[in-house]
């Protein structure tokens, strides 16, 4: 194994051929990255908490620019225009697929190997979870904006969000 990877993440080995990541409060592209560098090695990747993943910038912008994004489509026909996720797992695996060779045959398995989730499943707590000091935000809260906002402002609708009913 690369010695840079495992400097990458705390500099322990993965002795495992499956690796769970959480993302909370970690920066989108560098864990996309680390994501798909691992993959492409092989390891079967579980991205968790990727609502909690922090994308730098001015929310106002940020929510600009990807509203921006929706508007592109196909003049002929909508359906041949780019697929706009909105969920934060998809919006995730998505930024991750970009850096993988996707037309390639190991960026195709690669890709398939690499999950992500918003929370925490049940599965995936008998395996060792990682965090990637490298990826942490350091600036103040402010600063950065989270995927599930910004999925929210998207259109996606959360349904772990239980909403609280008047009863009269």
């Amino acid at each position: 194994m690369n010695s840079s990877h495992v400097s990458l993440i705390k500099g322990v080995y993965f002795l495992s051929d499956e690796v769970v990541i959480d993302a909370k409060e970690a920066i989108l592209g560098r864990v996309a990255s680390i994501a798909a560098k691992l993959a492409l090695q092989g390891k079967r990747v579980h991205v968790v908490n990727v609502d909690k993943i922090l994308i730098s910038g001015s929310k106002r912008h940020i929510i600009t620019a990807w509203k921006k994004f929706l508007e592109v489509g196909s003049v002929i026909n909508p359906e041949h225009g780019p697929i706009h996720y909105r969920r934060p797992d998809n919006i995730f695996k998505r930024v991750a697929r970009g850096m993988l060779p996707w037309r390639k045959p190991k960026g195709k398995n690669a890709y398939k190997r690499l999950r992500a989730y918003h929370g925490f499943p049940e599965e995936l707590k008998r395996i060792q979870m990682y965090e990637i000091a490298k990826a942490k935000a350091t600036k103040p809260a402010s600063f950065y904006i989270s995927l599930g906002e910004l999925a929210r402002e998207l259109g996606w609708k959360d349904h772990t969000i239980k909403k609280q009913v008047n009863v009269k």
